[in-house]
C-alpha cells in the first residue's frame, strides 16, 4: 500500500510503499477513502507529543469502507462505510474504563500515534472503536467529524449550559462546534488572531454573533469558553472575559504554558479545565447529532502526497475550515 510515513519527528513525511496490513481478531481492514489532517498530527510531527510509535503512519480521522474482518469482528459487513477516531483501544478493566471514563484509560492506544493511521490506502482498526458514518456526508466532508467534531463536542459538553460562549481560535473544530452551539440556542463570540478579518467573517457566516481579536475585550461577559488554539495565554484571556461561574475548557492535547494570573481572575467559582480524548458515547451521540443540525464541514482537500503541505497550512494558520487527504484514484495520482 502507498502511505505517508513519519520516520523521525521534526522531519518531513516520506512517501513509501508498505506491506498491506492484515486484520487481527476483532479488527477491521479498512480501505481508506479520506483522512482528516489534525493539529494533533502536527504536534506529533513537530515533537510536541514525544512518544509516538516510529515509524508511524499518522492520521486519526479516517473514513473508508470495510475491506475484510478479522476473527470475531461482526459489527460491520464488508463494503460498509466506517469512521475511525483518535481513541483506538482501551483496556476495559481500569477504574476509568469501569466508570464511563475510558478516555482517561492509562493503557489507551491512539490511532495515528500508537497505531498506524489513515495517511495510507489501508488501515486496521478495532471494530469496537469504529463508528457508522452518517449518510449524506461525502467522505471528505465526514472526515473532520471524527476528531474536530468529536473533541469539540466533548468540550462543548464540559462547558455546561453556557449561553454566551467564547471560541478562542476558529479552525477545524470551532467551525463545526459553532454550528452546533448556535443550533442549541447559544450565542457564540469568536476570537481570532489580530487582523484576521477573513476568519472573523467566516465565523459570522456560520452563526457567530460577534467575531474579533483575541487580544481585545469581549463585547459582553462570557458564561463559558473553549480555547481551541494551543496558546496558554488565551486561557487567561478567556478567564478575564468571563462572568462568575464560567467554565474555560482547553480543547487541545498540547498547549504552551499558561502564564501566571491573579487569583481574582479565577475567583467567583470560575473553572479552568481540559478535554482528554473522547469516549465511544461521545462518538455515537455526535455522529447522530451532526446530520440534525445539520453540520456543514468546510474542507480543503489535498492529495495523499500533499500531507506535509496540509500540515504546514495548519502550522501557519492559512487554513479555512479543515484539511483532508483524498485517497481516491485522483488523490493518489503522482504519489512518490
Amino acid at each position: 500500500m502507498r502511505a505517508m510515513v513519519l520516520e523521525r519527528q521534526h522531519e518531513a513525511l516520506k512517501p513509501l510503499e508498505l506491506p498491506d496490513p492484515s486484520p487481527g481478531p476483532g479488527q477491521l481492514l479498512i480501505s481508506v477513502h479520506a483522512c482528516g489532517v489534525c493539529r494533533t498530527d502536527l504536534h506529533i510531527v513537530d515533537g510536541d507529543l514525544t512518544e509516538p510509535k516510529l515509524p508511524l503512519v499518522p492520521g486519526h480521522q479516517i473514513v473508508g469502507t470495510v475491506a475484510a474482518a478479522g476473527a470475531g469482528a461482526e459489527r460491520f459487513a464488508p463494503g460498509e462505510r466506517v469512521g475511525v477516531p483518535w481513541l483506538g483501544w482501551t483496556c476495559g478493566e481500569c477504574r476509568y474504563c469501569l466508570s464511563g471514563r475510558e478516555n482517561l484509560c492509562d493503557r489507551a492506544r491512539f490511532t495515528g500515534y500508537d497505531i498506524d493511521g489513515g495517511y495510507a490506502e489501508l488501515a486496521v482498526a478495532d471494530e469496537r472503536f469504529c463508528f457508522p458514518v452518517p449518510d449524506g456526508y461525502p467522505d471528505d466532508q465526514a472526515a473532520p467529524l471524527l476528531c474536530a467534531g468529536l473533541i469539540g463536542y466533548r468540550a462543548l459538553r464540559l462547558v455546561g449550559d453556557a449561553e454566551r460562549i467564547g471560541f478562542y481560535g476558529f479552525g477545524a473544530s470551532a467551525h463545526i462546534l459553532c454550528q452546533v452551539a448556535v443550533a442549541q440556542g447559544r450565542r457564540v463570540f469568536a476570537f481570532t488572531r489580530e487582523g484576521d478579518e477573513e476568519t472573523q467573517a467566516f465565523a459570522r457566516e456560520l452563526g457567530a454573533e460577534w467575531a474579533g481579536s483575541s487580544d481585545g475585550p469581549a463585547p459582553e461577559q462570557l458564561d463559558g469558553a473553549i480555547v481551541f488554539a494551543p496558546v496558554g495565554a488565551l486561557m487567561v484571556a478567556a478567564l478575564r472575559a468571563s462572568a462568575k461561574g464560567a467554565r474555560i475548557i482547553s480543547a487541545g492535547i498540547h498547549m504552551s504554558d499558561i502564564p501566571a494570573f491573579p487569583y481574582e481572575s479565577l475567583w467567583g467559582e470560575r473553572v479552568l479545565g481540559s478535554v482528554a480524548n473522547l469516549t465511544r458515547r461521545d462518538g455515537e451521540e455526535f455522529m447522530a447529532l451532526a446530520p440534525t443540525v445539520p453540520v456543514r464541514t468546510e474542507v480543503e482537500v489535498y492529495p495523499l502526497a500533499g500531507a506535509d503541505r496540509a500540515l504546514d497550512d495548519i502550522r501557519s494558520g492559512r487554513l479555512r475550515g479543515a484539511a483532508v487527504l483524498d485517497l481516491s484514484a485522483d488523490g493518489l495520482a503522482g504519489f512518490g
